[in-house]
């Protein structure tokens, strides 16, 4: 079998076990939707404080094509309409708004940002729009009982605190922990994910917290007072540009804290490059993707589909963006969602398959990591694994953990 057939028979495998036991009404379709296409809509900060995040729109575009040349999804070509938010988020209310009522888009898919989600959420859910497998980790969106029309994708903040905190306790039961994090929902859920688990001690070992305004020209003032304060562990919350920069100040000002650092902001290319890699060594992350850099990937036939791929329908895309593999994979999800769907293309339907998928592999995931939903648990994926920073990869340590625990 070749490695296009072996991704593409998982990916058939899936939408199958989605689809299980379901029997769909022919054609029912809602907005966006006929016999030859489907709309979806996305906003992305293709511009902004938040840029780096874009690479996720280009390559889910870039999927998109790939799966259209294919002969799209049950004969449906995928008619992507994706808009620059720049991390506004009254922007991304005016785009949505514009997605839905102008466009007829069928679903809003991947919308990127905790602000911008969050302000879309409500105009969403009021209006039955699936807002799913938002790009963003807040612990909100597995809320399915208040907003059953948003669903996650990526593993909380919450759990990924959860799993520093955790660390940290057993490693570093002595740590003086300060937390740099930005100041909204997204910068919040770590702050209360490792109250969680450290509990009582929490007052203890949080020695100082700092936030900052996406409109902030620097986090270096923060990470000086944060230094000050004696901590000896950071844990930094942080969008890409601020991250890089939050890098560096720490190195440049000689502070050696055990430093962790948000998922969102692993990139290499979009932080360890900038801030410069030297820089980074010794920081660790909890990742859930497979990392491009790490050549125990590059000879398995997931990698290599994965860079076939890249390297025709993504070539402006670096591979050492992490960016990639994750819009790869979240619009394989909405893939397997869509044939699962059958013929059955409404809004109610989408989110009833969305939220029926039992554990399935992407090929980009971590061994050991699934995604999986239920009707009360819209939070697709739920597991991590630790991994450090070396210079030039992230090299992975430990087991496959489940952050669900407090």
């Amino acid at each position: 079998m070749t490695t296009k057939q072996t991704t593409l028979t998982t990916l058939a495998a899936a939408s199958l076990v989605l689809a299980s036991g379901l029997a769909f009404a022919a054609g029912q379709y809602g907005p966006g939707v006929s016999d030859t296409e489907i709309k979806i809509g996305n906003t992305m900060p293709y511009s902004g404080p938040a840029s780096a995040y874009g690479a996720i729109g280009k390559a889910e575009a870039a999927y998109f094509v790939m799966i259209n040349e294919q002969g799209g999804v049950n004969g449906r070509k995928i008619n992507f309409i994706s808009r620059d938010d720049g991390y506004s988020p009254p922007k991304a209310v005016e785009l949505v708004r514009q997605l839905v009522e102008q466009d007829q888009v069928l679903l809003m898919f991947d919308p990127l940002g905790t602000p911008s989600n969050t302000a879309i959420q409500g105009y969403l859910n009021d209006n039955k729009v699936p807002q799913l497998f938002v790009a963003t980790g807040a612990d909100k969106w597995n809320d399915p009982k208040n907003h059953p029309w948003t669903m996650g994708w990526q593993p909380s903040y919450r759990i990924e605190a959860r799993i520093y905190a955790r660390y940290i306790l057993k490693n570093l039961p002595n740590a003086k922990i300060a937390v740099l994090y930005q100041n909204d929902d997204f910068g919040k859920d770590y702050l209360i994910g490792l109250r969680e688990v450290l509990g009582a001690k929490a007052d203890k070992m949080i020695v100082a917290t700092q936030s900052y305004e996406t409109t902030d020209p620097t986090v270096d003032s923060q990470v000086v007072a944060l230094q000050g304060s004696g901590a000896d562990v950071l844990v930094t919350a942080a969008t890409p540009k601020f991250a890089a920069q939050a890098i560096r100040k720490v190195f440049d000002i000689g502070w050696k804290p055990t430093h962790f650092l948000t998922n969102v902001a692993a990139s290499i290319k979009a932080v360890f490059q900038p801030a410069g890699p030297e820089k980074g060594v010794g920081i660790v992350t909890a990742g859930y993707l497979k990392e491009a850099t790490d050549p125990q990937w590059q000879n398995t036939p997931e990698y290599k589909e994965w860079l076939a791929w890249m390297q025709k329908y993504n070539p402006a895309g670096n591979v050492a963006d992490g960016n990639n593999a994750f819009g790869y994979s979240v619009a394989q999800t909405l893939v397997a969602v869509l044939k699962a769907s059958g013929d059955n293309l409404t809004r109610e339907n989408i989110m009833k398959q969305a939220a029926s998928i039992h554990p399935m592999t992407l090929p980009m995931l971590l061994p050991g990591i699934t995604v999986s939903t239920s009707a009360t648990d819209f939070a697709p994926i739920k597991q991590m694994q630790l991994e450090k920073f070396d210079g030039t990869t992230w090299q992975l340590f430990g087991e496959v953990i489940s952050g669900s625990g407090s």
